[in-house]
C-alpha cells in the first residue's frame, strides 16, 4: 500500500507574491511591451488575488495568475477605450458648456462604474436594459427589436434591475 500524499501547505500571500511576481511581470512585459504597464497590471493582479482568498485552491500558480492578469488587461483596455470615447465627446462640446475638470473626472468614474455593472449582465438583458433606459422604448418595442416575447423582456428587465441593485450594494452606494 502506498502512503497517502501529504496535503500541500497553502502558501502565504507574501510567499506567493515573492515566488511569482517576477515571472508575472516578465510575462506581462512581453505581452504589453511596456514595463510600466506590466508593473501596473502585476500589482492589480495581486490585488485581485488578495481580495479573492483562493490561494488554497491554486494548483498551477502561473495559469492562475495568467487568467487573472488577462482579466485585468481586458478591464484596463475597456476602461481606456471608454475614457478615449468620453474625451472625444468632450472635445466636440463648445467651451461654454465644457464641464470642469472635477466634474469630468466624476463623470468618467460614473461611466466606468456603469460599464462595469453592465458587463455583468447577459447580452439580451443588457440590450433590453439599455433600450429601456437610453432609448425610452416600451417593453413591446424592445421585444420587437430583440425578436423576443414581451414576457422575455420583462424577465430581462427584472434580471437587470436585480443586478443593478446588487451591484449598488456591493459598491456601497
Amino acid at each position: 500500500m502506498l502512503p497517502a500524499a501529504a496535503p500541500q501547505a497553502v502558501p502565504s500571500l507574501e510567499t506567493f507574491y515573492a515566488d511569482n511576481r517576477g515571472w508575472l511581470k516578465h510575462w506581462l512585459t512581453s505581452k504589453l511591451r511596456s514595463a510600466f504597464d506590466a508593473d501596473d497590471v502585476t500589482q492589480d493582479t495581486f490585488l485581485r488575488v488578495m481580495s479573492g482568498n483562493h490561494l488554497a485552491e491554486v494548483r498551477d500558480a502561473k495559469s492562475f495568475l495568467c487568467t487573472i492578469a488577462k482579466r485585468v488587461m481586458v478591464d484596463r483596455f475597456r476602461r481606456n477605450a471608454l475614457e478615449k470615447a468620453y474625451l472625444e465627446m468632450l472635445s466636440q462640446l463648445p467651451e461654454a458648456v465644457m464641464p470642469s475638470p472635477e466634474l469630468q473626472h466624476s463623470q468618467l468614474e460614473a461611466l466606468q462604474l456603469i460599464d462595469q455593472m453592465l458587463d455583468g449582465l447577459g447580452g439580451k438583458a443588457r440590450q433590453a436594459f439599455l433600450l429601456s433606459q437610453l432609448d425610452n422604448l416600451t417593453y413591446a418595442e424592445i421585444a420587437a427589436q430583440l425578436a423576443v416575447s414581451v414576457s422575455s423582456v420583462k424577465k430581462y428587465m427584472a434580471k437587470a434591475t436585480e443586478h443593478c441593485l446588487l451591484f449598488r450594494l456591493e459598491q456601497g452606494f
